[in-house]
């Protein structure tokens, strides 16, 4: 199993707390986002769209965290990442995919290159772009762990795909310096999981392609 991942990607640590949660061991290939090697044509081979996480597995290349962490869930079922129960399964991806569909698309690499590269916003307009989609998003978030009355973690009692998109989140909201205060139930979901050694193997900083 090769992971091509970089550091920093919020879409590479949701793939890699998976990985950690279910002990599966990989080998790791950096993929380095801000020199651009994601768009090298060796790498569009792998990922048609020119980003990370890629997944090589069983003979088989997958792209896209979610769809990873769905076949990894399916080939590796214990432990389970998204619940079997219809309700809980539903609530999981609600979160996740509010993560991942109204919160990253709008905020990753690509976009805010293009902000600043093509329609030559300023730096603090940019930040400003992050930060107001941010506090959009999470927002909805934290309204959907208030309304389920989540505990340690954002729907039952062991951390899967939720936390598997909103730990990443967070973390990339802190390095961008958003104003977090707003959100408890969530901060209290994050840094539960943050003592945890899934969560701290998959962490950045301990990647081995970490730039400080």
């Amino acid at each position: 199993m090769k992971l091509y991942s970089f550091f920093n990607s919020s879409t590479s640590y949701r793939v890699r707390i998976a990985l950690a949660l279910k002990g599966l061991p990989y080998d790791y290939q950096g993929v380095n986002l801000r020199e651009g090697q994601q768009y090298s044509p060796a790498h569009r081979t792998l990922s048609p769209i020119g980003g990370v996480p890629v997944l090589e597995v069983d003979g088989a290349v997958l792209s896209q965290s979610l769809a990873i962490i769905d076949y990894l869930d399916g080939q590796y079922p214990a432990p389970g990442l998204i619940p079997v129960d219809a309700r809980q399964r539903a609530r999981v991806l609600e979160i996740a995919n509010l993560i991942g569909c109204d919160i990253h698309p709008v905020n990753n690499v690509r976009v805010l290159n293009y902000l600043q590269n093509v329609l030559a916003v300023s730096a603090e307009q940019k930040t400003a772009w992050y930060r107001h989609w941010v506090a959009e998003g999470l927002s909805a978030v934290e309204a959907l762990l208030q309304r389920h009355g989540s505990g340690n973690y954002c729907v039952g009692d062991e951390p899967g795909l939720a936390e598997c998109c909103l730990i990443p989140q967070v973390a990339n909201a802190e390095r961008m310096g958003c104003d977090l205060s707003g959100y408890p139930r969530i901060m209290a979901v994050y840094r539960h999981c943050l003592q945890l050694p899934a969560f701290l193997a998959a962490a950045p900083a301990r990647q081995t392609d970490f730039i400080a």
